[in-house]
Order: structure tokens, then sequence, then C-alpha cells
């Protein structure tokens, strides 16, 4: 069977046009900016408005255009579409639906939604390498599209800090003959054990949401810190290892390191357990916080755009999860 490479063409973000400051927290909750920027690296995040025109699926169809332009695409060019979100517009159609019709794709082409939380577009991204290396696939939109403020709870200053709303896309597409750009290793995987560490358990099957879990505040998320930060500084740290391993690579090798924005001390100590010096990692938390499937596409567009992140280097997304999930991908810009 004939294989192919993959690619990235273009890659597209946005974010919601309200700002909320660490100073704005002050007056919600019991906080102030030097303890949040101390402990997570965030001075703001960005907010969508609730009255429409940002929600999931209003920021991918923004950041899809800014994409296909930068691949010079049509939008039924698109035959594949992966949504990564936990705040999905709706249950039901799936949000990759709704934004093929955005678009005005006409082709029938697949859409699948995926729900892993932080480690979603890096899913998405590996999904996209092995559809087009397969051939079911050539030209995959993959979208981050998070829109947190809805199901975080603003009384609590231990979450609601963190995280932000906003949107990063990225379309991969097959690599044509002989050229250097390319996905060159990948891994996915999860452990189900620490899926206790992030949890939304209100609002599925199991716990429809009642007017008693509003008047509660019991239908956010939930989040034990310390549990997640150790169980991420080690994932990516291993994650990271093995696509190299994968790819026979060095880390003397890799140009850009864009890893997951959680918190800057996250950040910060995989690249200590790693060896590597903070000069070659992507760091963009400080304008936008948390906003989960989002952050890496959101991270890699912007170095893309100013010029930091250039073809032919070599770039390690990296990236874990609620779930817990976890995934790397090793590509050649």
């Amino acid at each position: 069977m004939k294989t192919y490479e993959a690619k990235i063409l273009g890659t597209g973000m946005y974010a919601p046009k309200k700002i909320m400051t660490n100073f704005d927290l002050e007056s919600i909750v019991e906080t102030n900016d030097q303890w949040i920027f101390e402990r997570t690296g965030i001075k703001q995040r960005h907010i969508s408005s609730t009255e429409g025109g940002e929600f999931p699926t209003d920021m991918a169809l923004a950041a899809a255009k800014d994409a296909l332009a930068a691949a010079n695409l049509q939008p039924n060019d698109i035959d594949f579409i992966i949504f990564a979100s936990v705040t999905p517009d709706v249950k039901l159609p799936n949000s990759a639906c709704i934004l093929q019709v955005k678009l005005g794709i006409t082709n029938n082409c697949a859409c699948l939604d995926i729900a892993v939380a932080c480690s979603g577009f890096v899913y998405g991204t590996n999904l996209a390498n092995s559809m087009i290396k397969t051939g079911l696939a050539k030209t995959v939109l993959v979208v981050g599209s998070e829109m947190l403020s809805r199901v975080v709870n603003w009384k609590d200053r231990n979450t609601c800090i963190l995280f932000g709303d906003g949107c990063g896309v990225a379309i991969i597409g097959r690599a044509e003959e002989g050229s250097e750009s390319k996905v060159l290793a990948s891994i996915l995987n999860s452990d189900g054990t620490g899926g206790e560490f992030f949890s939304h358990p209100v609002g599925g099957a199991v716990t429809p949401i009642t007017a008693e879990h509003i008047a509660n505040d019991e239908q956010f998320m939930l989040m034990k810190g310390k549990e997640m930060f150790k169980v991420a500084t080690r994932t990516l740290a291993e994650n990271g290892r093995k696509c190299l391993e994968q790819a026979g690579m060095t880390l003397d090798q890799v140009d850009w390191i864009v890893p997951h924005q959680a918190n800057i001390r996250i950040i910060e100590t995989t690249a200590n357990i790693l060896g590597v010096s903070m000069d070659k990692v992507i760091v963009n938390i400080q304008n936008y916080g948390n906003t989960s499937a989002a952050t890496v596409p959101i991270a890699m567009h912007e170095a893309i755009m100013d010029g930091r992140i250039k073809r032919g280097d070599i770039v390690l997304l990296d990236a874990f999860g609620a779930g817990l999930t976890a995934g790397a991908t090793l590509l050649r810009y």
C-alpha cells in the first residue's frame, strides 16, 4: 500500500475580544496579580462573549479562514475536520459538523469531535497524520477551540485564575514529493487511573444537571492541582523523549518545543528535566492562560507569525490533559 507524508500547510487562531486581567479578578475572588503571576505565569486571559459570535465554532471559523488563506486553499479542499474541545457549542450535532456548514463546505467531508481536554490538538494532529499516511484523507483541518469560561467556577480562586477562551487550528495535508516538511514521529497515551485529578462529573448521563447542582455550584470543572503538576511534568518529559527516540533524533536537533500552556512552573520544570534551555521553548501563557486544546496551536501559530518558527525547523509539540491523556508530535515545519 502506498503511503504519504503529512505536513502543516497553514495555521490560524482566534482570541476573544474581551480581556480579563489579574487585576480584574481581584474584584471577583480573593486573589491578586502578584500571587497569580508568581504561581502560574499568567497575566491575563481572553473571555468569549455570551451574546454570540465567539462560541467555539465561531472562533474556529475565524481561525480556519486564516489557515486556509495561509495554505492557499478553499474550504472544499478540506476532506476531514477534527474538532478537539471539551466545551462544544452543543452536544449534538457535533462541532465539526457545525463548522463544516459555517465554512460552506459541500463535499460531505468527514467530521469528528474528540474530547481529550488539553491534549486535543496533539491527538488531532497525530490522527490527521495517520489518515494522510494511509491515503484516507488528503487535507485535514485540526481544531482546538475552547470556551472554558462557561465551565469554570468563578468563585473558586484555585481554578478560575488559570483558564481562558480561544481557538487555534492547523491544516495538515499531504506533503509533495521530496518535501522536507513532514511529521517525523508521534506518540499518544492515556492513564485513566488519574481521571479524578481533573474532572467534570456533573452534566453527563450519569449525573444530569439539576437545579440543586446549580444552587450549590456543583456544575463546574474540578481539579487537583498538585497531583496534575506531578503527572504533567513527568509525562511531558517522557513523551518528548520517546518521540525523539522514535525519530532517531536528539534534543540538540530540536529548534523549538511547543508545550501545553497550563502553568509556567510546569513548563519550566519539564524543560529542566529534559535539560533544555527555555530559549527553545515557546511560551505565551502570560497572555492567554490555559485554553485547553487551543494552547498548543495558538502558541505555534504566534511563533510562526512572528518568525521564530521557520520552514525547515524541527518542532516538538507536547501536551497532557484530563483523562489523563497525553501526546507528542515531532515535525519538520
